[in-house]
Parts: structure tokens; C-alpha cells; sequence
């Protein structure tokens, strides 16, 4: 079973299937703005919606932390932009 989980302290969010991890995002956190600047799925994983779940968790964390987000990741910035960063 897919799962997605934050980890702060590593700035990303993590996709794993069972306990193997499948996927990342990763964002930079400058003051008071977080920068999505990596979204990867493991190729097999790819197409199932995977890294749109990550980005998503991301938005979420982002809200909790009363935190800006913007992206340099090109998926990451379209699925803002298609979201209107609502998750």
C-alpha cells in the first residue's frame, strides 16, 4: 500500500510503498517561504498520481506552518498553478 509521509526535518515529503521508498519532494525553506525544487517517482510508480499526492502534502504542511510556497520544480509549479494552491 502507497503512503505519503512529511518529514520536516528533512525538508520533503516521502512515498513509500510498504517500507521502501518510491518517491520524494523536496522543498528549500527560506524565512517565511518554501521552495519546491525536486518531485522524482521511482520509474514503476510512475503514472499512478504518485508525485501529485507528495506535492499536495506539501501544500498541506505549507498551510499548518503559515509558510509561502512557490516552486522551481516545473511539475510541482504546475500543479500549483492548476490548484490555485488549494490541495
Amino acid at each position: 500500500m502507497i503512503h505519503i509521509k512529511f518529514i520536516k526535518k528533512e525538508n520533503r515529503a516521502v512515498a513509500y510503498d510498504n517500507e521502501i521508498e518510491i518517491g520524494e519532494c523536496e522543498f528549500k525553506e527560506l524565512e517565511d517561504t518554501w521552495n519546491i525544487v525536486h518531485t522524482l517517482v521511482s520509474g514503476k510508480y510512475q503514472g499512478q498520481g504518485i508525485a501529485k499526492l507528495l506535492v499536495k502534502c506539501i501544500i498541506e504542511n505549507s498551510k499548518k506552518c503559515n509558510k509561502i510556497l512557490i516552486a522551481e520544480c516545473s511539475y510541482a509549479k504546475k500543479v500549483l498553478e492548476t490548484n490555485n494552491n488549494i490541495s
